[in-house]
């Protein structure tokens, strides 16, 4: 039976979570809002909007939301064309790819940003689908992107595994009932990947690589 891949691609892949979270707090810096930039560091990888209730809270003022989430969309599109896989990135896909491994993205990513993010990879040879946030109704922590996922792979959850950077995904994997692995290049420290329910840890697609012959992916 085929196996496979679910990865993350901010911060997990491609080097952005840090950009993501200057955008974001550029965009509430304009609308007024001073924010510490570690909370929003915390958020990336939520959706938009939820990544706004949680940096503001739930009393905002809500009809700011929409402005806030285009902001940030334009301040982050000025990076779409300088975008850097991580360390180990485009080759862990190929190596998986080249195995038999089933490749799928499970990203909150979609239209320009995910066709700048496949560029950076420069691996669509190795990426089977792509799970995106135009796909599901609700993203991370919810399951539902790792079930699209693996509806696209056409593997059930106990044969894949789902690699990401933030407990948004560990927590996502675990409701969905696919193997959490870490890695510590997004910037989230290990301790909350771990409580999270990321079963290894490793600091980058590079280290994955090289432990690949051992480790969950194995």
């Amino acid at each position: 039976m085929e196996r496979a891949v679910v990865f993350d691609v901010d911060g997990t892949l491609v080097d952005t979570n840090h950009l993501h979270a200057v955008a974001w707090w550029e965009a509430f810096r304009q609308a007024g809002h001073r924010v510490p930039m570690h909370h929003v560091h915390r958020a990336v990888g939520l959706p938009g909007m939820d990544l706004i209730a949680r940096v503001l809270g739930e009393d905002r003022d809500e009809e700011q939301d929409d402005a806030l989430s285009a902001a940030h969309k334009t301040l982050y599109g000025q990076y779409f064309d300088r975008l850097d896989p991580l360390p180990g990135a485009s080759e862990l896909l190929r190596r998986l790819h080249a195995e038999g491994r089933r490749v799928v993205l499970a990203t909150s990513a979609g239209g320009p940003e995910l066709a700048a993010l496949r560029r950076a990879l420069d691996a669509d040879e190795a990426i089977t689908a792509t799970a995106s946030a135009d796909d599901v109704e609700q993203g991370k922590p919810a399951p539902e992107p790792v079930e699209h996922a693996l509806e696209l792979a056409g593997v059930p959850a106990e044969r894949a595994v789902f690699v990401g950077d933030t407990v948004w995904d560990m927590k996502a994997a675990s409701r969905a009932g696919v193997t959490p692995v870490a890695v510590l290049c997004g910037g989230i420290p290990r301790a909350d990947l771990e409580e999270a329910g990321a079963r290894a840890v490793y600091a980058d697609p590079a280290h994955l690589l090289e432990t690949l012959r051992e480790g969950p992916l194995a």
